[in-house]
């Protein structure tokens, strides 16, 4: 064997172990800034609506789990959410990533990004491995329907711009979203305006709240 060849070879075997290596390398967080890193925690959780379904027949049971994912990437941080009806946990009707990051302090943006095929990721909140094959290229940015959420130093609160979230789920020409976020509360109000500025789906007695369950 020539001394080129070996060397060669022992190239070859450096840059394998140093590629193994790097992929059973633990991912680290990404540090973000203080006041997004507690938006980032208030968020994530398991948190259902049970407390005002009981109170008011309007609303409905309803489960919400959000779980950081991907947290080795810079720039912000990504949350994986899952919302169904809480007696049946494991069908879903909204599956979404939501992309947070710092505008300027105290002021952030939520962007909201589709799954293909969403069926394949059922129970990621609770498991993320599940997501194991998903990249962020594979997502679709909402166009319009970023949520700018603002600080005031007791709970975040925000909301999309009117008319700019253009759906036609039930008829709807857009849809709006407002929120506030506690440490153990979320309130959310989802809702669809056709054309006319009317309201075509949606509750129409508030926002819902949801209480962490853990």
């Amino acid at each position: 064997m020539t001394y080129f060849v070996l060397m060669k070879r022992t190239f070859l075997l450096f840059a394998f172990l140093t590629l193994l290596a790097a992929a059973e390398k633990p991912l680290i967080a990404q540090e973000l800034p203080e006041n997004l890193e507690q938006l980032v925690e208030w968020m994530s959780g398991d948190f259902d609506s049970s407390e005002q379904a009981a109170k008011n027949q309007a609303f409905h049971n309803v489960r919400l789990q959000m779980t950081r994912i991907w947290p080795d990437k810079p720039n912000g941080a990504w949350l994986y959410v899952e919302q169904a009806m809480a007696d049946t946990p494991d069908k879903p009707y909204r599956q979404r990533i939501y992309f947070l990051s710092e505008i300027v302090d105290d002021e952030y943006s939520s962007d909201i990004y589709e799954l293909p095929e969403p069926e394949k990721y059922v129970g990621a909140a609770a498991d993320p491995s599940k997501l194991g094959d998903l990249t962020m290229f594979d997502l679709s940015h909402k166009s319009g329907c970023t949520v700018v959420i603002f600080y005031d130093g007791f709970q975040y609160g925000g909301q999309t711009r009117k008319g700019s979230c253009k759906s036609s789920h039930e008829g709807a020409s857009y849809t709006t979203s407002e929120v506030t976020v506690l440490m153990d509360e979320i309130s959310s109000w989802d809702r669809g305006f056709n054309e006319d500025g009317e309201q075509v789906w949606g509750s129409e007695a508030g926002p819902y709240i949801f209480k962490r369950r853990k």
